[in-house]
């Protein structure tokens, strides 16, 4: 006898997720339009630049206490199964949120955003824009963290987005994939029986007060050192 499989819409990404993923792309957008543009645009630099820390360091957070396919353990991939995910070793529940290489993409991004605002935070173009963290170290760790900032890790971080951007493209012209929809409705289309994301009142206040928590953190930060 045949089996059928029937294909439902399950809650993969949960509205805290999809509201950070799309704020992220916003301030990605605002930082290289005003590091193109510079002077008086500067200070939009920077202001997208202290809301990219915000939301790194809430998605940190939300990794281990968010829904289901948001949490890190959900796409804690080894790199010897991304190798093989590579090789076409695949497993049909790898597809239902991160797989393998796609995890790997998004601990990559997560760490170089945060060293990139970290290292911003003690740049210095010594002419009129300098990072409000500046004051409290030596000159060469300024150098440093201004070399890395303006060239080592802008390039990084190009090359990650570029790689990001390419594989959601893959997806969708090759493998009739379309990533985007789910991260902008939650659900995802599969034939597989999983465990949904939990998206409730209560998973979602407690996403806003830990986003509010860490803004204010961030916002008693910098104006410490202004």
């Amino acid at each position: 006898m045949n089996t059928i499989e029937i294909s439902r819409p399950i809650k993969v990404w949960d509205l805290p997720t999809r509201l950070f993923h799309w704020a992220l792309v916003f301030c990605l957008l605002g930082l290289l339009v005003s590091a193109q543009i510079g002077g008086s645009a500067m200070g939009w630099h920077f202001r997208f630049g202290y809301g990219v820390l915000t939301l790194v360091m809430f998605r940190f957070i939300w990794g281990f206490v968010g829904g289901r396919w948001s949490r890190f353990d959900s796409f804690a991939f080894s790199p010897a199964t991304a190798l093989r995910y590579l090789k076409g070793s695949r497993l049909p529940e790898q597809e239902i949120g991160h797989n393998p290489l796609g995890a790997w993409s998004v601990f990559a991004l997560l760490l170089f955003l945060l060293l990139q605002v970290t290292a911003g935070l003690f740049a210095d173009d010594e002419i009129s824009n300098a990072g409000p963290l500046v004051k409290y170290v030596s000159n060469a760790w300024v150098s440093n963290a201004t070399f890395y900032h303006k060239s080592i890790g802008k390039y990084i971080l190009l090359g990650l987005i570029t790689l990001h951007i390419s594989a959601v493209a893959y997806h969708y012209i090759f493998k009739k994939d379309n990533l985007v929809t789910p991260m902008i409705k939650g659900f995802k289309v599969t034939g597989l029986e999983s465990a949904e994301s939990k998206d409730d009142a209560s998973s979602r206040l407690l996403a806003a007060g830990l986003f509010s928590l860490i803004a204010l953190l961030v916002a008693w930060l910098i104006n410490q050192t202004g």
